[in-house]
């Protein structure tokens, strides 16, 4: 079984705790995680050998956030050392009315001033089948986005599956370059993109689309206009999310293989515990799909949209539910019970 690759920083997460703001807070719950070591981590528990690459500070912070990676059943086999410190992010988790805010405190972080040519990306993608990576690792810094793209050029020169998560995050993008300066280059070498299309057609520079979910068949005529300025493109995939409250979340997803679009049935989650990651699992999900030796475009988006929902179950960054839990979803079996 070939391993599944993915690129990105894993980040020091500090929660408030019982839903407090943070200036209520005399104490943080402390976790790890980080968008594409999520997506590794949904992969691992599905059953697939999995490898997160990154930069780590070599101090005592740095050690814990490897300890993390190897007690999630993730290789770290790649992983280089060097930079000043962990990036950090805090977490203040809304309820009901009152949605949730993150505070970013990365600047400097073991990744931002990674080198080209550290990472050997040929010994990196020996028995890989997937290389992930999504648009929070060009977002950091130049030299990300430059050691970013040097991944996928050779990604691509092996013959391995390039899958991109589109992530945009405003409070991100720092440095002084736009999506639209760093994003179109590597989004060339992309087989498998997920992101909403505005932000698509954002990030590359064009005009918004601001498309009708709700009208499936008109759809096919936005997706098509990636297709035709990315040839190495195979499928796009969507997340749609209505928040009725930070409580109350309705997921569905769309897969589009330029041949059909395929839907999944949007899914209602309340409570939710926790909404961070839940796009991550999503991506997993896909990724998982797409791997079968029995490729299945409706049950691969199925399993997204089922993955997804369970996260937003689930405390942390990373989704923990496994692969039968997800397929007992997908299956519309009983949920909330207990096992027994």
């Amino acid at each position: 079984m070939q391993k599944i690759v993915t690129f990105g920083e894993i980040m020091l997460r500090l929660s408030t705790e019982d839903h407090l703001r943070f200036s209520q807070a005399n104490s943080f719950k402390v976790n790890y995680g980080g968008g594409e070591f999520n997506v590794a981590v949904s992969l691992s528990n599905y059953g697939f050998p999995s490898e997160f690459v990154t930069r780590l500070p070599n101090n005592d912070i740095g050690q814990s956030a490897l300890m993390e990676i190897r007690r999630q059943n993730v290789s770290a086999e790649n992983i280089i050392y060097g930079g000043e410190r962990l990036g950090i992010y805090f977490l203040e988790t809304g309820a009901g009315l009152r949605g949730s805010k993150v505070v970013y405190d990365r600047n400097h972080s073991g990744i931002s001033d990674v080198e080209i040519g550290v990472i050997d990306w040929k010994k990196v993608f020996q028995d890989a089948s997937v290389f992930h990576w999504s648009g929070l690792t060009p977002a950091i810094s130049q030299n990300a986005a430059d050691v970013c793209l040097e991944a996928v050029k050779v990604a691509k020169g092996m013959g391995v599956l390039i899958t991109t998560d589109l992530n945009y995050r405003a409070k991100l993008w720092k440095y002084g370059k736009a999506p639209k300066d760093i994003m179109p280059e590597l989004l060339k070498y992309s087989n498998v993109i997920l992101g909403d299309l505005d932000t698509a057609f954002m990030m590359i520079g064009k005009d918004k689309v601001n498309p009708n979910y709700k009208d499936a068949d008109s759809l096919p005529q936005f997706y098509d206009l990636f297709f035709d300025q990315y040839p190495d493109l195979k499928y796009m995939a969507t997340t749609l999310r209505y928040s009725r409250s930070a409580s109350h979340q309705q997921i569905g997803g769309i897969f589009y293989d330029k041949e059909k679009l395929y839907t999944a049935t949007v899914r209602e989650i309340t409570p939710v515990v926790d909404r961070v990651g839940s796009g991550d699992a999503f991506m997993g999900g896909i990724i998982y799909g797409l791997v079968l030796d029995t490729f299945d475009p409706q049950y691969t988006i199925n399993f997204a949209v089922a993955a997804c929902c369970l996260k937003h179950t689930i405390s942390g960054d990373y989704n923990l539910a496994t692969k039968e839990e997800v397929e007992a979803l997908v299956k519309g079996g009983p949920s909330g019970i207990v096992s027994r």
